[in-house]
């Protein structure tokens, strides 16, 4: 019995000073992963890989351990492991990319929720997608998602708008951070300087979301959310060249302020100053700019990890458009044509969680916009102010999640037009509901509304309803049905109105615009046997407008006229994305969308202006391992749209064709944090004059001294004006600038 005991104390002892090691390799797609993160549960041990990728856990005792191995942008990885002699173990992970499809979104319901538990759908965009095809701006960088098009307004001074599912820009809310800050002249002018380096991702709801965000929110929404500083890289530089003469800059730091904060700041820069026309029409085909936009976000930390974060974005630029002789000497006077706009911004918003048991979240924001407008000899001087704050209380009551918000926005407007002629000052009070109803695993219920009081248009209340059925975990169906508003804003609606020849004609009153939308969303997985991973996304959506308010360019071509429509507007359609993601290193992303806008009067439905029938976009990216090469090929097709013509007369095309812009990259990364890439955009060198005798109507005669007008005010025909027009630049409905390569570097210090 002695020796038994004897035996059993040994025993304890070998086992308490047996100890081994664990070694590894983190990798993805073949390539080594270096500032992988690796940990071991339950234990204090925490390591990261080298420049190769590898890692080791030495001194180690005999037992069982969890071993989990991270990468921003791929998914984690989790292996168990039974260490029990004094070997070294080798353990190796290879991570794969993180499909958008388990995502955590938050701005369907406005608040965190996995993607595929959310019941309103909502599509997520990382950097990683971004960095395919790189631009100077959000602007841009949206061309390559499905039903979104960046949409020019005007082929002189280069602005533009959204467009979702065929919605105009104004019926599109751009959110940042959640924040409604993007919105009226900043829809113009603002979307242009958010430093990429700053981006976490972009999450995009298609559809009325009028219920949580009010006001815009009618066709959908684009919420910019940014990098919380704590998982940002100490720093990042991103810069890139074209042989047009574009310069871009982007620059990323990171500082901890002691225990105290973390504080992340971002800088962009961007230069055009080569003006080049192709078209010869003695126009630049690209606005020159000199842009720069500075971005800091303060992250405290505070007891139970309650959130408090502060945000702000100074932005200035100044770009112009025109004739190629034009100087700032020319600024506003009537000899030689030019767009002169200079835009100062700043922003402020933060969120603050309020120190109580209760999760009540306070989110506030403000901005100030001053705009500096020159078009030929019509100044456009305006100044305008949003002030938003937000109280939201998350609660959670047996199967119900409830949401209960109140809301506060100021709205200032101001400029120097006829149709504004006294300051626009508008307090607009909201409160809103949501329940989120939890049957079983299977079948959520989400209930939403909201009230409004507009000291212009009174009361609007929009409620909403959401339904999911997870069929199970590879097949949701989703059901959404609500109503929107939209409250018009002239300059928003129609800046092209100060750029040509045209007047703007406002008949009555305008009325608030409502919508009513049902969509129907279908989203599909499938893991095939050897790893392959396919995801299949299909939307059908119909949505009816009352009040809609159109501008109307055909009843008089010297005037674009405003009113409420006597009748209804209706968007209908359906949409597919697909991604494909194989071990070969393969990946693409697929989407398109057929859809059909249109407004009825009177009896007579006509296509909505500049909309297109169809779309499509494409991502496809492969990775040649043993070169360290990533080959991006993306691009979009849009089919015909209508154009504004000038009259019966005009010789330009009444609809587009169909037109593709397509792009090649290439992207080396072997250097340590270093990655090298360049390509070449629009491949097919196309621009919009093809087949067109002239893009810019009377480009000739920008201040129209030679055209010549009726006793009614209509254009006359003469021999220097055969077709009877005017000057007018807003014929415009994709980029006139044409192939061009470009070569970048981006260096990260994590």
């Amino acid at each position: 019995m002695r020796n038994l005991i004897l035996l059993f104390f040994i025993q304890i002892t070998i086992a308490s000073f047996a100890q081994t090691s664990i070694k590894g390799k983190v990798s993805s797609d073949g390539m080594p992963l270096q500032h992988a993160n690796i940990v071991l549960k339950n234990t204090k041990k925490t390591t990261i890989t080298n420049q190769e990728g590898d890692f080791v856990f030495t001194g180690l005792n005999i037992g069982h351990y969890e071993i989990i191995a991270s990468y921003a942008g791929l998914k984690s990885l989790t292996k168990t492991i039974m260490v029990n002699d004094t070997t070294t173990i080798v353990l190796d992970f290879d991570l794969k990319e993180n499909n958008t499809l388990d995502e955590v979104v938050i701005t369907g319901t406005l608040k965190p929720v996995s993607r595929i538990e959310s019941p309103v759908p909502v599509e997520v965009y990382k950097p990683t997608f971004f960095k395919k095809n790189p631009t100077a701006n959000i602007f841009e960088a949206l061309q390559n998602v499905n039903g979104v098009r960046p949409q020019l307004n005007c082929n002189v001074c280069n602005t533009g708008d959204i467009h979702i599912n065929g919605l105009e820009g104004p019926y599109t809310l751009v959110l940042i951070d959640g924040m409604p800050i993007v919105s009226g002249l900043s829809t113009v002018y603002g979307l242009s300087g958010i430093p990429n380096s700053l981006l976490e991702r972009i999450e995009i709801v298609k559809g009325p979301a009028s219920s949580l965000y009010g006001s815009e929110a009618v066709g959908g929404l684009i919420n910019i959310i940014t990098k919380n500083p704590k998982n940002a890289p100490l720093f990042s530089a991103d810069s890139f060249l074209t042989d047009w003469g574009e310069l871009n800059v982007d620059l990323g730091f990171k500082t901890n302020i002691g225990k105290t904060a973390s504080l992340l700041t971002g800088i962009n820069y961007f230069n055009y100053s080569n003006p080049i026309d192709n078209n010869n029409d003695n126009f630049t085909d690209l606005t020159l700019q000199d842009r720069i936009s500075v971005f800091q976000k303060w992250n405290f930390n505070r007891k139970n990890n309650k959130l408090f974060s502060l945000a702000g974005r100074y932005f200035y630029e100044d770009r112009w458009g025109g004739e190629l002789q034009w100087q700032k000497k020319n600024r506003g006077g009537n000899e030689v044509y030019g767009e002169s706009i200079y835009t100062k911004r700043w922003e402020l918003l933060g969120a603050y969680e309020l120190p109580i048991a209760e999760k009540m979240l306070f989110s506030f924001s403000y901005t100030d916009h001053d705009q500096n407008s020159v078009y030929g000899e019509i100044p456009y001087l305006a100044k305008q102010r949003i002030g938003f704050g937000q109280l939201t209380w998350d609660k959670k009551m047996n199967n119900h999640d409830l949401l209960f918000g109140t809301a506060l926005r100021y709205q200032y407007y101001d400029d120097n037009t006829a149709a504004t002629l006294k300051e626009d000052i508008n307090w607009i009070p909201s409160l809103f509901i949501q329940d989120e109803i939890t049957f079983n695993d299977a079948h959520k219920l989400l209930l939403g509304a909201r009230y409004d009081y507009n000291s212009n248009h009174g009361s609007i209340f929009t409620p909403r309803m959401a339904y999911k059925w997870k069929i199970n975990d590879n097949n949701i169906l989703r059901f959404n049905t609500g109503t929107g508003f939209r409250i018009v804003n002239l300059f928003t609606e129609e800046h092209a109105a100060l750029t040509g020849s045209r007047d703007v004609i406002v008949l009555e009153e305008l009325k608030p615009e409502r919508s009513y939308n049902v969509n129907l969303n279908y989203l599909k997985k499938i893991y095939t046997h050897n790893g392959n991973f396919i995801g299949l996304e299909t939307t059908a959506w119909y949505t009816h407008f009352t009040n809609s308010i159109i501008p109307d360019y055909d009843s008089n071509p010297n005037q674009i006229i405003y009113r409420n429509l006597d009748g209804y507007a209706v968007t209908k359609g359906i949409s597919t994305n697909a991604d494909f993601v194989f071990n070969n290193g393969l990946k693409m992303i697929l989407g398109a969308t057929y859809m059909d806008v249109s407004k009825t009067e009177h009896n007579i439905t006509t296509r909505q202006i500049l909309t297109e029938k169809f779309s499509a976009t494409w991502a496809i990216s492969y990775r040649i391992n043993n070169l360290f090469l990533d080959v991006d090929y993306t691009g979009n097709a849009y089919g015909p749209m209508r154009l504004p013509l000038l009259g019966n007369l005009d010789p330009r095309k009444e609809y587009s064709p169909t037109w593709s812009i397509q792009n090649i990259q290439f992207t080396f990364n072997k250097l340590k944090n270093i990655e090298i890439y360049g390509g070449v955009k629009n491949l097919l060198n196309w621009t919009p004059n093809k087949g067109n005798p002239f893009i810019i109507a009377r480009a000739n005669d920008p201040f129209d001294k030679n055209v010549q007008y009726d006793n009614n005010g209509n254009v006359k025909t003469t021999p220097d004006n055969p077709y009877a027009l005017s000057f007018d630049p807003s014929y415009v409905y994709g980029p006139n600038q044409g192939i061009r390569s470009f070569f970048g570097l981006r260096y990260t210090l994590k």
